[in-house]
């Protein structure tokens, strides 16, 4: 790990001038690139104190040993210098989009002296026109399919096209009218190739102009009495409107435009990119990518932006490009898309309308493409068993834990404290083992004090549950305090004791884990804490934390067991202040369920006039008994509000006070207040 001053430039050799710059690792090889409106305020920012650096650039920065710089004249210049070292180069620390699967493309090949249309995989290459992609080859096929029947090009292969002008025969599509044949001289290569123009003027959305032509072609064939020609033009055009409709209007205004979303998380980041020509969407296509570099939403959008445009120019750039967030050098990248076009684009945030309800499509396609890339991840065997030797390595255990714990608490503001235990198995969550915990010692906030509660009851348990089997017994434990004082006499619901505790947190959370587990005298279990922040893996007693890898698949299972600690946490915690705040007075009455609740309400009309009402009455409730009655009766007697109900903004007094009712008084004139009825949902 080299030190960054030892190759430090002094302030003076950087010049304060737009440029790109290079790291590079002890082997001269380059690890990263990029640009700055100012060499030197940038630079100097990689240079101070490691503390301060995100993790991901203080890596970067102790893995090199030099860094270069090449001073360019304007911002653009910047950009475009950029993306080709990049390409060239390769850096391990940039971000590096990965296609999340191959896109197929339909591709006619104009280069050729008889343009053949297909589909198409892999890089684009010089004079083929592509339209797309695609989600499926098979959505290209049947497009083409329905486009031969109006614009016979050829599609077949060049073996085929040379054995058919050997044997002076066509294929199986050029007797059947779906070829023009140009193999055995039915066209010119200029009829051809002025066929193969209209088809791609009509997959690039000038649709219109083309079907009106057919229909006046059609209308007039049929005022000369040719019917038959044009019954085959009104098929032609029945044929198009076919292939317009695999590709539905989603903006009203014919626009031309690719809309970028991206969904990430800590590790990874997922760019979905909808391409809409003639207010159709006419191809999608997705990336994935590691952050291996510390890097927000607006510099992902400037990288895909980078990796989409670089090889492109003329028309393959659209007009507008919608963007969920606008990089830093916006006016610069807008130039950048300009020059590939020839004219000018417009780089926007869309704010209303349909294009913003576009993008949020987009938007829910990228979270998706972002899940699906983690289910896949996660459910590879291969893939999971290094991540649990991973972590074995990282912690210092003597196997891989194929059982981990982690735990989390969750509050807002200091009520309703509640804690989770999530359970992964072999690398994949066991839902069924999942456990919730209301914190019970004590009121307030207080997480350190929390996490010792949960992981002690949780590990009590275990201990019950060996003492039932004969497996442990007391003498077992600490001296003192009995561990087992607690029994809620669940049978083996907290049987299996894991290998790894994780917790989420620091230092505190960590040591209050561990000195848990040694009040339960239980050494035979590892702990260990993941900080959200920095994702740091704290171990116990340790000053200085574990950093894995950003790229490691051991920090992204550590990561997934603490996300979903997380989540489930933070559901429970939900769960339990709603009930909380639309808990009524009847909520309270002990042995009074769901079902019976209902039925007082829907007999009374509102628990107002249920208050109201005498024990009698309420016994006449199919159900409820004459016990159940009193007990309703005093509990609705114990919630009647202190005061009345006052208008805060005026001071005016809402209704009259209502005094509290007797068991058993008849009801009367009495009114319910506003904050009775507050209190009663």
């Amino acid at each position: 790990m080299a030190d960054p001053s030892s190759y430090r430039p002094a302030p003076g050799q950087i010049p304060d001038s737009p440029g790109v710059y290079r790291f590079r690792d002890e082997h001269r090889r380059v690890i990263y690139v990029g640009k700055a409106k100012s060499l030197r305020q940038r630079l100097a920012s990689y240079f101070q104190d490691l503390a301060g650096l995100h993790p991901r650039t203080a890596t970067m920065v102790t893995t090199a040993a030099s860094v270069e710089w090449t001073v360019v004249s304007t911002e653009v210049e910047a950009l475009q210098l950029e993306y080709s070292w990049i390409k060239e180069y390769d850096p391990r620390f940039n971000v590096k989009y990965r296609d999340d699967k191959s896109y197929p493309a339909l591709a006619v090949t104009m280069n050729e002296e008889y343009p053949r249309v297909q589909v198409m995989r892999g890089p684009k290459k010089k004079g083929v026109r592509y339209f797309g992609p695609y989600g499926h080859a098979w959505a290209i096929r049947e497009t083409v399919d329905l486009m031969l029947r109006v614009f016979p090009v050829r599609t077949c292969s060049a073996g085929v096209f040379k054995r058919s002008a050997q044997i002076g025969r066509p294929c199986l599509l050029g007797y059947i009218g779906k070829c023009s044949a140009p193999c055995v001289g039915r066209v010119t290569p200029d009829e051809h190739r002025e066929l193969a123009e209209d088809f791609c003027d009509f997959m690039a959305g000038r649709t219109g102009t083309y079907l009106s032509r057919l229909e006046r072609q059609m209308h007039e064939a049929a005022e000369e009495m040719e019917y038959e020609k044009a019954a085959r033009l009104r098929d032609d055009i029945g044929a198009l409107r076919r292939a317009m409709e695999k590709n539905a209007v989603v903006l009203a205004d014919a626009t031309d435009a690719d809309l970028v979303a991206v969904a990430e998380d800590e590790l990874e980041a997922a760019v979905q990119i909808f391409h809409v020509r003639g207010g159709r969407v006419r191809g999608q296509r997705g990336w994935v990518t590691d952050k291996v570099e510390a890097v927000d939403t607006a510099g992902l959008v400037e990288h895909a932006l980078q990796q989409l445009y670089g090889e492109e120019s003329g028309e393959a750039v659209p007009k507008e490009v919608l963007v969920p967030a606008l990089p830093e050098d916006a006016h610069a990248l807008g130039e950048w898309l300009a020059e590939r076009r020839g004219s000018l684009v417009s780089l926007r945030i869309p704010q209303r309308g349909d294009k913003k309800a576009l993008m949020e499509t987009v938007h829910r396609n990228a979270l998706q493409s972002l899940a699906l890339h983690k289910t896949k991840r996660a459910s590879d065997l291969t893939t999971r068993s290094r991540a649990l030797e991973e972590i074995a390595e990282a912690l210092d255990l003597d196997s891989a834990p194929l059982r981990i714990e982690c735990f989390d608490i969750s509050h807002l503001q200091g009520d309703d404290v509640v804690a989770s235990m999530v359970v992964f198995e072999d690398g994949l969550a066991r839902k069924s083992e999942y456990r919730r915990f209301a914190i019970k010692s004590f009121e307030g906030q207080d997480d350190v004090r929390s996490m010792h509660e949960v992981v002690s009851r949780r590990f009590r348990r275990y201990l019950q549950e060996k003492l039932k089997t004969g497996e442990w017994s007391p003498e077992d434990g600490e001296e003192g305090e009995n561990p087992l004082a607690e029994d809620d006499g669940r049978p083996k619901r907290f049987a299996y004791p894991p290998q790894l505790v994780v917790v989420d947190g620091g230092q505190p959370q960590v040591a209050a884990a561990k000195r848990a587990l040694e009040e339960l005298g239980i050494d035979d279990v590892a702990v260990c804490g993941l900080a959200k922040r920095l994702e740091e893996v704290w171990l116990p007693g340790e000053d200085d934390p574990v950093v894995l890898p950003r790229t490691s698949e051991g920090l992204y299972l550590l990561q997934r067991v603490r996300d979903e600690a997380h989540r489930f946490a933070i559901q429970y915690q939900r769960n339990k202040r709603g009930k909380r705040l639309k808990a009524g007075p009847l909520d309270e009455v002990p042995g009074l369920g769901e079902s019976r609740r209902q039925a007082l309400v829907k007999h009374f009309g509102s628990v107002k006039k249920l208050r109201q009402a005498t024990i009698d009455q309420i016994c006449e409730v199919p159900g409820i008994g004459r016990k159940t009655a009193e007990t309703v009766a005093a509990a609705l007697a114990r919630s009647v509000p202190a005061g009345p109900a006052v208008n805060t903004a005026t001071g005016e007094i809402i209704e009259d006070e209502t005094p509290p009712p007797r068991v058993g008084a008849p009801p009367g004139g009495s009114r319910g207040t506003s904050s009775e009825r507050g209190t009663e949902q």
